[in-house]
């Protein structure tokens, strides 16, 4: 192995697309003894936020929200940063990018992992939108939705730089590929239609792509053991794959070790960010194995089922109550009995909408020191208010979805 190979091309000052790379849509304010750089300063944006507070709570693959040794979808963002950035310090890339790329690629993800992601699709078609997806809806979580306050107490979207929300919204990391290279381009993200449309700006948003699949493999059959989800057939398959590959075992330890030398043994510029042969045919195997023993098992079926009830149910709730511009006036009136499904939402749409609250106190608690984007306008037409109810609840933790929806069935 040779370290450093891709010295030249990471994203630092002597890289011709370096600009582009740290350009902000809004520039942040100066610190006059900042000692950080413009991708530090944007991993600890993300680490203050609220929405990477509630990766804890939100499920990976399993739900199990009292079983402190199941994977959340914090832990799997942790393991996609120690990858990530391994691989990145031995190759010479920007670990700095590369940990804030990591850090953020998930802020989207619904409630109840990808089966929330699903329910919501169903939701937005409904109302004549396309499919919800996570690594879209994390870029609009960072660039619309996610404040943290400035140095004058207001608060205002995370402004992060190209570079680390590209490389967000292009992590997508179910496309079977090996050789993952940079494209040249500089787009307007919001060209994205779909998952992995296009390829990262940067080599660091590569090395991230490729760490996200290593890192939920070997973990999601580590819980899928810990909680006896695999029968005697699969565990005798798995084993088989083991013996395939002339391992002792496959577990999170075994994949992200052995990967992760591979890959910094066969990465060059030229062939792109690529495992050995070997080692390329075993994760494509893992990964059919997952899907086919973890992800499809009908063991899941009583909880997707459970998952579409309060997702539904949560969003069926407050659409009922749309009223054009007088929408919040009339949640307004039934906030007593739902303080969690109607009061929270009534705060979100004071945030996020140009209604401002006619009692004053009401006024300076929700709207002026709220210097965001109003991405729902006054709430004009029904579909904006129906986008604005996904994304409220594609914010949600599992734990709070649930207290909300016990909430809608509790009569007082």
């Amino acid at each position: 192995m040779t370290p450093d190979l891709f010295k030249d091309v990471a994203s630092s000052m002597q890289n011709p697309d370096y600009n582009n790379h740290v350009k902000r849509e809004i520039e942040l304010y100066e610190r006059k003894n900042d000692i950080r750089s413009p991708y530090e300063r944007d991993y600890t944006r993300i680490l203050h936020s609220l929405a990477y507070r509630r990766l804890k709570h939100k499920t990976q693959v399993f739900f199990n929200i009292d079983n402190d040794h199941i994977c959340t979808r914090m832990e799997h963002v942790q393991h996609v940063e120690s990858v990530g950035c391994t691989i990145a310090k031995y190759l010479g890339l920007n670990v700095d990018l590369t940990r804030a790329i990591a850090m953020g690629h998930d802020l989207g993800h619904a409630p109840f992992g990808h089966e929330g992601e699903n329910e919501l699709t169903k939701i937005r078609n409904q109302y004549g939108m396309d499919k919800f997806w996570h690594e879209r809806n994390s870029l609009r979580m960072i660039d619309d939705i996610e404040l943290l306050q400035n140095h004058e107490g207001c608060f205002k979207n995370l402004d992060l730089t190209y570079a680390v929300r590209d490389g967000i919204i292009s992590h997508c990391g179910e496309v079977d590929e090996n050789g993952i290279k940079p494209r040249h381009s500089y787009i307007d993200l919001t060209d994205f239609n779909e998952p992995g449309q296009y390829q990262p700006y940067t080599w660091e948003g590569c090395v991230v792509k490729i760490a996200d699949k290593i890192a939920y493999l070997g973990r999601d059959i580590e819980d899928a053991i810990r909680l006896d989800f695999l029968d005697k057939r699969a565990l005798a398959n798995l084993r088989r794959i083991a013996t395939k590959y002339h391992k002792s075992k496959i577990n999170t330890t075994v994949i992200m070790h052995d990967f992760i030398i591979s890959i910094c043994e066969n990465s060059t510029p030229n062939n792109g960010i690529c495992l050995g042969p070997e080692y390329s045919e075993m994760l494509n195997e893992i990964k059919k194995f997952n899907y086919d023993n973890i992800y499809y098992n009908e063991k899941l079926d009583v909880y997707k089922k459970y998952v579409s009830l309060i997702i539904r149910s949560i969003f069926d709730f407050l659409i009922d109550k749309y009223a054009g511009e007088r929408t919040i006036e009339k949640l307004t009136k039934i906030q007593v009995a739902y303080p969690l499904s109607v009061g929270d939402f009534i705060q979100y749409l004071f945030h996020y909408s140009s209604i401002v609250p006619t009692q004053k106190k009401l006024k300076e608690k929700y709207t002026d020191k709220y210097e965001n984007k109003k991405i729902y306008g006054k709430l004009e037409e029904e579909n904006i208010y129906a986008e604005a109810i996904v994304d409220y609840i594609a914010g949600m933790t599992d734990k709070y979805a649930i207290a909300v929806f016990n909430e809608l069935i509790t009569f007082r």
